[in-house]
């Protein structure tokens, strides 16, 4: 398996919660989720996002995925195209 740089996926929960004037303590509660989870989003320090937290935080937060997750691609010249398979 080739060690290709796909880029990254940013989480503006911080921003956003800002923007909306929001404390974490009322997301957890609105949300139904752990303070921990929520501190953890905020920091970009998870690997992965269930489903179903994305939707209590769209649902919540009432806004779209997209103003919680930002695709940043690659900038490094390597890709799969110039790959020789």
């Amino acid at each position: 398996m080739h060690n290709y740089n796909y880029g990254k996926i940013e989480i503006h929960l911080d921003r956003l919660l800002e923007e909306k004037g929001i404390s974490k303590r009322k997301l957890s509660f609105w949300a139904e989720m752990e303070r921990k989870q929520i501190n953890a989003l905020c920091k970009n320090e998870v690997q992965r996002i269930d489903l179903n937290i994305l939707a209590r935080l769209c649902d919540a937060l009432d806004c779209s995925v997209s103003d919680i997750l930002e695709y940043i691609p690659n900038t490094t010249s390597t890709t799969k195209q110039e790959d020789n398979i």
